[in-house]
């Protein structure tokens, strides 16, 4: 399996770009104390990681889980976009083996790129006609992964009209104090915000005086300018 990684390792940094490999440590906020601090990038694009991925979508998880050990970003990326297109093509037995896995893996899916291109497709597909007691089990982890993840798989469930769980999470992470959750939450209340407007404006307008001016912003962004206004004013 070690050796199938490897190949695959290979594969990824054939594609890699020297200008990327300068800008996206940089992007990623891999500094000293920063959210990515210590995460290595090959300087491979997220379209040239996918083709790769779909390549080796049928490779055994333990190719996956010993990519998700590496120390290059786009390697991690690799095994989780697998796992995404592996999940597609599954039956109900394997898409809770890839679920149970992935929720395994979370302390080594970290950054936000990670989150967002996987746990919508994973968590979220898994969970649209499931209990959710896993999203609030995430979100009140210590580890800011696993609260992002919690908010980020929500995506899924407001493409298809369910909006419990996004307004539950916001409620009870309002106040979370890093920008990368402030952000995410924002970003899913936007989106349930264009199905159903008038429900983020009543949320908004229990919220919009205590709620970070992050989240509101994000929350807003695709009101009316006079209304984006008006809500930033309060």
């Amino acid at each position: 399996m070690r050796q199938w990684a490897k190949e695959i390792e290979q594969e990824i940094s054939e594609y890699i770009d020297p200008v990327k490999r300068e800008y996206l440590p940089n992007f990623f906020k891999t500094g000293k104390g920063q959210y990515g601090e210590g995460d290595k990038f090959l300087g491979v694009v997220v379209p040239n990681t996918r083709l790769v991925a779909k390549r080796h979508k049928d490779a055994p998880l333990d190719v996956m889980a010993e990519l998700l050990q590496s120390q290059w970003h786009e390697c991690r990326l690799c095994a989780l976009l697998m796992l995404v297109e592996r999940f597609k093509k599954s039956d109900e037995k394997e898409r809770k083996r890839i679920y149970d896995f992935y929720l395994s893996q979370t302390s080594r899916i970290n950054n936000w790129d990670l989150v967002d291109l996987s746990a919508p497709g994973i968590v979220g597909e898994y969970l649209k006609d499931k209990s959710r007691e896993d999203l609030y089990r995430l979100a009140g982890s210590e580890l800011l992964w696993d609260q992002r993840i919690a908010v980020v798989s929500t995506y899924t469930l407001i493409k298809n009209g369910d909006f419990i769980d996004i307004l539950a999470l916001s409620e009870r992470l309002l106040h979370h104090p890093h920008d990368l959750m402030r952000k995410a939450i924002g970003w899913m209340l936007r989106e349930m915000g264009k199905r159903d407007k008038d429900l983020l404006v009543q949320f908004l307008e229990k919220y919009c005086k205590v709620m970070p001016r992050t989240m509101l912003r994000y929350a807003i962004e695709k009101f009316p300018e006079e209304e984006r206004k008006e809500f930033m004013k309060r």
